[in-house]
This record gives structure tokens, C-alpha cells and sequence, in this order.
């Protein structure tokens, strides 16, 4: 029986995919072999040695210390792609919102008295008009699996669509429309763009990345979308272009005291993923990955440690959290072989300072070569696993 703390209120999606014979999810468990996470804090949880994985049901994960957890042989796992369909149908409610002084004219509206109110709105409408998004270009900055949709759907919309993403996967540029038309620098997708929508991950390499020199070679009057991270935008240099017309509109999901209230500013309160089918998606994700690595040892989605497909069928399976360094693998295997026992087959996948090695093997190991490679200076977490 696997026990699986929550942290925070989870769907119940998952009792469909965690059997009740063999899993206990309860936020009161102790000595837990899983946690299931959406935004509660983990970096001063207290992390007990039964832990063997956490599932954030979501795709950022700066909640969660993953180098200690990494340390301590627990493998994070995240759930990219669940909340894609949600954020994309937001961010084409943020293009209608850049185009159109929708927000604007709401506000104008509610302050309207009289009998004649529909008088009131034909004589003051035009303050409110904008343009429309058939025929004007759209730059989609990272194509992954947001970005993605984003495109083909500004193409289904009319729009001329331009994609910039230099580390797309095979997958997902098999997913792209036709029309969407790669270009070879965000310099070429600035200048070309009317407006701009920004999919990447928050990480060193893009945190402030749109700043001063992004905005100057923007088109005049260019509107910027930004439902990835508030950080990525430099916050100044933002205020800047706005406030020198470089750019007309800037639309987020992210408020911060800087841009709430400011001219050409549309706040959103991070509403992105905000949905009924996007949280049940997310959960249902975090379980099967749970599911998987408890009782196959695969890993899929980790974002500590390397993606490992596992054939489902074995006798006896040995699985090593390790760091990825020269001859720990040559190591387990040498005191595999000193007990005769035939390994029937091996995975080893890497993933910057961290790896993992699966051992399939004929006959079970004697629990005194178990700890023998638990042992081993480098290795993180060792795991048995056994299927009739």
C-alpha cells in the first residue's frame, strides 16, 4: 500500500487512476512515498526518508527545492502540456484585449445614468474602437506545447503568424501549421510583429530578457503578451516603451505594484490555468507519473532527473538514483556480476550532474549487495521492485 501526501486541495481526478487497493491520498499521511503539490511552498518541508517522489500538478515548480531533493534520491515531476489548452484560450482572450479597448470601455459603461443610455453609448462608442486581428502578425516567442497552439489558432483566426524557437522538439513542430513561418531571430520577429506573445520558461537565460533592446526593435505601436513569466519582461524598461508609445498595449498574467494602474497596462490576476478541465488535467497527470515511477520505476516529466521509459514486464528490477559520474555504473555492475546473478538487461539515462540506472535481472539480489550499492559514494537512492 503506497501513501500519498497532499498538499495542498487536490481534485479528486485521481481516485480513478489510484486504486484504493493499493494507494492511500489523505493530507494527513506520514512516512508518505509520495507527495501530490500544486502551489504550497515545499523549500522548509521536512522531507522524510520514505519519500521516493513529489508531483507538482502544474508546470512551474519553483516551489520545490530540487537539488535537495535530488539529494535525497526523490525524483519532482511536473505536468507541462495539462494546462496548455487553458492558458492558450486566455492569451487569445488577451489578443482580443490588446486589439479592442474592451476593458476600457466596460469601465465607461458601468458609469452610465439616465433613460437614454442607448443614446449615451452611440454618441460615445468610437472612443472605444480598435482594430481588428484578421491579416495582422502575430510573433509566438517558444513553440513548445502553449506556444504551439497559441500559433495554429492565430492562424485559424486570419492572422499572419511568425514562430521563434530554436530548441523546438521534433514532436512539436510536427504539431505546427503549415502557415506558421519560422524565422531565424527575435530580432526578425520583433520588427515584423504587430503583436508579440512570449512562451518560454523563466530560468537565468530569460529572466529580463524583453527589455530595452527587445522594445526598440519592436514595430511602433507593437502590444506585447507575457502568460509565461512576469520576470522574463524587464519591468522598466517595460514602463519605458509604454510610456514612449513604442508599445501600445501590454498584457499579462502577472500583476506587480510597477504596472497595476499604469497607462496601456492590462493586469491579469494569473489566471491562466484557472480552469475546471485545466486542474483536473494537471492532477490526473501528477497521478499516473506517481503511479508509473511507485510501481514500474519509470520516469516521466521529471524535472530533476532524467525521463526513463521502462518496459512494463520484469521479474526483478533494481532502480539507482545516482549522480552522473565516471564508473558508479561499472561499480553496481561489478558487484551484481560477483554474485553470479545475470543482468538481463540495463537502462542508464543522464541529466546534467544527476542519472539513473535500471537493472533487470534474472534473480533477485541479496539485500547485502542492496546495500552494498546504497553504499557507493555517488549513489543517491536505491530501489527494488519485484512483479510475479
Amino acid at each position: 500500500m503506497f501513501k500519498i501526501k497532499t498538499l495542498n486541495s487536490i481534485a479528486p481526478v485521481w481516485q480513478s487512476i489510484l486504486p484504493a487497493d493499493s494507494y492511500t491520498v489523505s493530507a494527513e499521511c506520514e512516512d508518505m512515498d509520495a507527495v501530490m503539490v500544486r502551489s504550497a511552498d515545499m523549500h522548509s518541508f521536512a522531507v522524510p526518508e520514505s519519500l521516493r517522489c513529489v508531483a507538482r500538478a502544474g508546470a512551474g515548480v519553483n516551489n520545490i527545492p530540487l537539488d535537495e531533493m535530488a539529494e535525497k534520491g526523490v525524483v519532482v515531476f511536473n505536468t507541462p502540456g495539462a494546462n496548455a489548452n487553458a492558458v492558450k484560450e486566455l492569451v487569445l482572450a488577451a489578443l482580443l484585449l490588446a486589439s479592442r479597448d474592451i476593458v476600457a470601455g466596460i469601465e465607461w459603461a458601468k458609469g452610465l445614468q439616465g433613460d437614454d443610455i442607448g443614446k449615451q453609448v452611440e454618441k460615445g462608442k468610437s472612443q472605444f474602437a480598435g482594430i481588428e486581428l484578421q491579416g495582422r502578425t502575430l510573433g509566438v516567442i517558444g513553440l513548445g506545447g502553449i506556444g504551439g497552439l497559441v500559433a495554429n489558432a492565430a492562424v485559424s483566426l486570419g492572422m499572419n503568424v511568425l514562430g521563434y524557437d530554436p530548441f523546438i522538439s521534433v514532436e512539436n513542430a510536427w504539431r505546427l501549421s503549415r502557415k506558421v513561418v519560422h524565422v531565424a531571430s527575435e530580432a526578425e520577429l520583433y520588427s515584423h510583429s504587430d503583436y508579440i506573445t512570449v512562451h518560454v520558461p523563466l530560468m537565468d537565460a530569460t529572466r529580463g530578457s524583453i527589455g530595452a533592446e527587445a522594445f526598440s526593435r519592436m514595430k511602433e505601436g507593437a502590444a506585447l503578451l507575457n502568460f509565461s513569466r512576469g520576470e522574463i519582461v524587464d519591468t522598466a524598461a517595460l514602463l519605458e516603451a509604454l510610456d514612449k508609445g513604442r508599445l501600445r498595449r501590454y498584457v499579462t498574467d502577472f500583476p506587480n505594484a510597477q504596472i497595476l494602474g499604469h497607462q496601456g497596462v492590462i493586469a491579469i490576476p494569473h489566471l491562466g490555468a484557472s480552469t475546471e478541465e485545466s486542474e483536473n488535467n494537471c492532477v490526473a497527470m501528477a497521478a499516473r507519473e506517481i503511479d508509473a515511477y511507485l510501481t514500474t520505476g519509470a520516469i516521466t516529466h521529471s524535472v530533476n532527473f532524467p525521463d526513463t521509459d521502462l518496459p512494463p514486464a520484469f521479474r526483478y528490477r533494481v532502480a539507482v538514483l545516482h549522480r552522473n559520474l565516471p564508473n558508479t555504473v561499472s561499480a553496481m555492475t561489478s558487484l551484481i556480476g560477483a554474485r553470479g546473478i545475470n543482468i538481463d538487461s540495463m537502462v542508464n539515462r543522464s541529466r546534467k550532474q544527476y542519472a539513473y540506472t535500471v537493472f533487470d535481472l534474472d534473480d533477485a539480489l541479496p539485500e547485502a549487495v542492496i546495500n552494498e550499492i546504497a553504499a557507493q559514494e555517488n549513489v543517491l537512492r536505491v530501489r527494488t521492485l519485484t512483479r510475479a
